[in-house]
C-alpha cells in the first residue's frame, strides 16, 4: 500500500533527519526509481526537503491524517467497533474530535442498525469539529450531525480557533469520545497541537461522559500540549498492544480500561 509506504518514509526521516535515496530504497525493498517518485510526491506535499541524492526531514513529526491512517490499522477498527457497541446508545448526544481512530468510531456508529430505525427523539447527534468525519456522516439520515465552525487544520482535518471553542461551550454531550496522541498517569491526556489541545479540553468540559480512544503506541505516552488530567476521563479503550504497565496505572487511577 502506497500510503504504508509514504508514511515509513516520513517515519525514517523523522528519527534520523537526513537519509540517501538508496538508504531509503535498502530499508524498505523497492526500487530506487521508486523511492525517487515518493519523495518527489512528498516534497509536493511540502513534508520533506529533497538534497543531492536523498531527502532531510521538514517538520513530519506531526503527519497528516491520510498518512497516519496506515498506522495500527486493525486495532483502531476493533477499538471503533468496541467504542459504538459499549458506549452509545439511543437518543445520545456524542461529541467527537478529529483523528484517525475516532474516525473509525464514527464509522462504527454509523454502520449499527439498531440505531437507523428510530425516532426523531432517538436519533444519534454527532457534534464534531473534524470535517472528514462530518463528510462521512453527512449521508446518514438516522444521524443528527452538527459541525462546529472554526479554522481548519489540514494535518488533522480538524476545525480549531476561537469559533470552534464558542461553539462547544454553549452545548452539552452524554458522551465526548477523545482521540489523542498521548495518555499516561501524571501527563494525562494530550496532544501535538495546542490549538487542538484547547478545543479538545472544551469538549470534555461539557460531556458527563469522557472516552478515549487511543491504540496501543500512545499509552503511556505524553505528547507536547496537555488535554486534561486522568481523573477527567472515565473510560479508556484501547488494544492489546498497548503496555501493561501502562494501562494499570491508568486503571488504578480510576480510569475504567477496556481492550479492543
Amino acid at each position: 500500500m502506497r500510503y504504508e509506504r509514504l508514511n515509513a518514509v516520513l517515519e525514517l526521516l523523522a528519527n534520523r533527519g537526513h537519509m540517501s535515496v538508496e538508504q531509503l530504497a535498502k530499508e524498505l525493498d523497492v526500487s530506487t526509481a521508486t523511492v525517487r517518485r515518493d519523495l518527489d510526491h512528498l516534497t509536493r506535499q511540502q513534508l520533506l526537503t529533497r538534497t543531492r541524492g536523498g531527502a532531510v526531514a521538514s517538520g513530519v513529526v506531526d503527519l497528516p491524517i491520510r498518512y497516519k491512517s496506515a498506522r495500527h490499522a486493525t486495532e483502531k477498527e476493533r477499538i471503533g467497533e468496541l467504542a459504538a457497541a459499549e458506549l452509545v446508545g439511543p437518543g445520545m448526544v456524542i461529541g467527537i474530535n478529529g483523528g484517525t481512530t475516532t474516525s473509525e468510531v464514527a464509522r462504527a456508529i454509523a454502520r449499527r442498525a439498531d440505531l437507523a430505525d428510530r425516532q426523531d427523539s432517538e436519533r444519534v447527534t454527532v457534534v464534531t469539529n473534524a470535517v472528514n468525519i462530518a463528510q462521512e456522516l453527512t449521508v446518514r439520515q438516522h444521524i443528527k450531525l452538527v459541525v462546529v465552525g472554526g479554522v481548519a487544520r489540514s494535518q488533522s482535518y480538524e476545525l480549531v480557533g476561537a469559533l470552534a471553542h464558542a461553539a462547544i461551550t454553549q452545548l452539552n454531550f452524554d458522551l465526548v469520545i477523545l482521540g489523542v496522541d498521548g495518555i499516561a498517569p501524571g501527563p494525562g491526556t494530550t496532544t501535538h497541537d495546542e490549538d487542538e489541545a484547547s478545543i479538545n479540553a472544551a469538549l470534555a468540559s461539557r460531556a458527563r461522559q469522557v472516552a478515549v480512544v487511543a491504540d496501543g503506541s500512545k499509552v503511556g505516552n505524553a505528547a507536547f500540549a496537555g488535554i486534561c488530567p486522568l481523573d477527567a476521563i472515565d473510560v479508556l479503550i484501547t488494544d492489546t498492544t498497548a503496555d501493561p504497565r501502562a494501562k494499570t496505572e491508568i486503571a488504578d487511577s480510576g480510569v475504567r480500561v477496556l481492550t479492543a
